[in-house]
């Protein structure tokens, strides 16, 4: 079983000066182990972040922890795209596996599945093939469950921990720290890890490995529909004659208000379509959904049509938009515009 392999690999790990655990394994009736972590809490005196990673969210994200006072090792596709964080003191890497070289904990952000897979699990590049000893990896990309739980397992496999924690907020949430994080794995990794996400938002733990990415999966599944419902609204109120900017305001403390709400109405009425979130992730979110619908066997007919009118976007070259650009998608099959 992988849990006793775990426990095999923890008795025989060998700890240096700068790692972050140390482990009590306690037999509980014959069948059952807990780990019990007995290293002082996370601060910027003990614990090197690394972060792979630097887009719309990640940029504040890290900030966030730079401010805090901890020392962070950053990596990002284009490094001109990282230089605000280098400004604030960041020390760049040249790969993944050189940020986990230089870390005690990794965090990940970056756009699909493939790049999750690329940035972790590369056999010469990845982050995992950097750490030294023990280390953590917490993935925040919205990704496969079952990814998460291969990302685990090989962490396992060295002795070390992963976390899958996608985090809900959009770009202003990540601004303000105030993101939803979703997190699956040991609970004990993740309690330690608190400190952490505490200067990114509010955690919860939702169960062991992958049970985080299906937790934002979920997540995503309701905003798709509360977007289409808000869009809907929005277009059947100006058809009406409605001024848009009362209306917006009057529904927002009724039980048609809503995050989306907040997020985006008036971003809409200005015709502010920059990505907080991208429309081409969320067409990545909404597909993953849907295949672990069909996996589960279950029809969850508003995700579909979701999924549908921001796959339209994507067809009109409007996939680097943010998730507000729906309005485009309804415009068009009405022949109207809200300006």
């Amino acid at each position: 079983m992988r849990t006793n392999s775990l426990i095999r690999s923890l008795y025989n790990i060998k700890f240096h000066t700068h790692t972050l655990f140390t482990f009590t394994i306690t037999p509980l009736h014959h069948t059952m182990t807990t780990t019990t972590i007995t290293e002082p809490p996370i601060t910027p005196s003990n614990t090197r972040i690394g972060w792979i990673g630097t887009g719309v969210m990640g940029q504040s994200m890290c900030s966030h922890l730079i401010k805090a006072g901890y020392t962070l090792t950053i990596f990002t596709r284009t490094q001109s795209k990282a230089q605000p964080l280098l400004n604030l003191g960041a020390n760049w890497a040249s790969s993944p596996h050189s940020v986990a070289s230089q870390s005690d904990v990794v965090f990940s952000i970056v756009g699909y599945p493939s790049d999750v897979r690329h940035v972790l699990l590369h056999p010469t590049s990845g982050a995992l093939s950097g750490f030294s000893g023990t280390g953590i990896l917490v993935d925040m990309t919205t990704s496969d469950p079952s990814l998460a739980v291969e990302i685990s397992t090989s962490a396992a496999e060295k002795s070390c921990f992963a976390v899958d924690a996608p985090v809900s907020g959009g770009d202003r949430g990540a601004r303000n720290a105030a993101l939803s994080i979703f997190a699956g794995g040991d609970e004990a990794i993740i309690k330690r890890l608190n400190p952490l996400f505490t200067l990114l938002g509010k955690v919860n733990y939702m169960g062991g490995p992958g049970k985080g990415q299906y937790a934002k999966l979920a997540n995503q599944i309701t905003i798709g529909s509360t977007m289409v419902g808000l869009i809907e609204g929005m277009v059947y109120a100006h058809k009406a004659g409605l001024d848009l900017g009362v209306y917006l305001d009057a529904i927002s403390t009724g039980a048609a208000g809503s995050k989306s709400l907040d997020l985006y109405g008036q971003r809409i009425l200005k015709r502010d379509f920059e990505a907080g979130f991208y429309v081409n992730h969320f067409v990545k979110d909404l597909g993953i959904c849907l295949r672990e619908c069909e996996k589960m066997g279950i029809a969850l007919p508003g995700l579909a049509l979701a999924q549908q009118l921001y796959v339209s976007l994507k067809a009109h070259g409007e996939g680097d938009l943010g998730t507000q650009a729906l309005i485009l998608s309804l415009e068009r099959l009405n022949n109207l515009s809200l300006e």
